[in-house]
């Protein structure tokens, strides 16, 4: 896990540096961020009694990876060092319960999150349990996000030359494919993903 996290944060700590250099100057209010993503996912989790609705727990994996982007951020902004973060989730992620209502558990993280202005760790360990959804999971789902990110800015996202559509096939579906051929518990995934996009990339864009 300390190498995972180790690469998450190197990850965060990035991709905040290229929104801004002083990022950590600058009183992003991560928790709001959060809290907002907690909004979506209980969306995508169902909660409207007046129609039939099913959990569309991919989604609902998606929203808790964007979730764990901005509760690094706020781990990193309190100068944790990565022995001291590894620690904290290592902790928190022993051995959580589910309260047996994931809408409950998603309000209370919510509550929490919006009552301190803090991540609960703890509570996003929950809400994980809740969907059956295990660390390796978050790392990849992290990981895969993260370097489509930095792939995109780096090849023009910014300036509207950047083409989402890869030889017909929108990037999120190549980057599945691509993480799909890799080892993720190798130390060069994320170095290797990056190259193996890149490489795809230019085969199907010249």
């Amino acid at each position: 896990m300390k190498h995972q996290l180790a690469t998450m944060l190197e990850l965060q700590n990035g991709m905040n540096t290229k929104v801004h250099a002083d990022w950590r100057e600058q009183k992003f209010e991560w928790y709001r961020a959060i809290w907002v993503e907690c909004a979506e996912l209980l969306d995508h989790y169902g909660w409207k009694w007046w129609k039939k609705q099913t959990p569309d727990v991919d989604q609902i994996a998606l929203e808790l990876v964007d979730i764990w982007h901005f509760g690094l951020s706020l781990l990193l902004l309190k100068g944790y060092s990565v022995e001291d973060i590894t620690a904290i989730v290592e902790d928190e992620f022993s051995n959580p319960k589910s309260g047996g209502d994931f809408a409950i558990d998603l309000e209370h993280f919510t509550e929490r999150t919006l009552s301190t202005k803090d991540f609960d760790v703890s509570g996003f360990a929950r809400l994980m349990v809740g969907i059956n959804m295990d660390f390796e999971t978050l790392y990849v789902g992290y990981v895969g996000k993260n370097v489509l990110n930095f792939f995109r800015q780096d090849h023009g996202y910014q300036d509207g030359s950047y083409q989402k559509q890869w030889g017909g096939v929108e990037d999120n579906e190549h980057l599945v494919d691509i993480v799909a051929q890799l080892d993720t518990s190798a130390g060069d995934f994320k170095d290797e993903l990056y190259k193996r996009m890149e490489a795809r990339y230019k085969e199907l864009h010249g």
